[in-house]
């Protein structure tokens, strides 16, 4: 499912999760945790290096759907991270959304909710392709629906199944440039 988000929803979103951060920075400097105050800033800088990164790749539909799914709700938290910075072709853009767009529904369709399901997207761009690590830990309710949609891959990616059990998926996803 894919939702349009207009300018003041991003905003309205964006701001929520920064007010968030900083009241979780002064809640811990007013208990005098300051070691944890400045792990919280760190792990700020990270989450924006990363999401400098993606904005960067030139594939807007997959930045959008990545920076914005945790704001909707499903049944698995998502993170991610960009190895490096190679510009990609924006014809890899229209290819790994709409693949990554259905393996997030097939996926969150065939898990437990309301568990600690967690999806870990790793964005590799380089000189061939992009190279996706997709690795999910939690409760794997319907292996056969993620079976079936694994083996359909109607889309054009090369993908190599890692470790599938009732706990684990990890998958490595190539989109050649095109």
């Amino acid at each position: 499912m894919k939702k349009d988000w207009n300018t003041v929803e991003v905003l309205r979103h964006a701001r929520h999760d920064w007010l968030n951060k900083l009241q979780l920075i002064k809640g811990n400097i007013a208990l005098n945790k300051m070691d944890r105050a400045k792990e919280i800033i760190d792990e700020i800088v990270v989450e924006a290096q990363n999401e400098a990164k993606l904005s960067n790749l030139k594939m807007p539909e997959l930045a959008s759907l990545l920076l914005t799914y945790n704001w909707e709700n499903h049944s698995f938290q998502l993170e991610y991270e960009v190895i490096n910075e190679h510009e990609l072709s924006p014809g890899n853009d229209r290819i790994i959304s709409s693949w990554t767009r259905s393996f997030f529904s097939c996926l969150n369709a065939s898990i437990e909710a309301f568990r600690e399901n967690h999806l870990s997207v790793t964005i590799q761009p380089g000189k061939k392709g992009v190279r996706f690590f997709f690795d999910f830990s939690g409760i794997i309710t319907n292996k056969q629906q993620l079976e079936y949609f694994l083996e359909a891959n109607e889309h054009a990616v090369s993908l190599k199944i890692q470790e599938f059990s009732e706990q684990e998926l990890a998958l490595d996803v190539f989109v050649p440039l095109g």
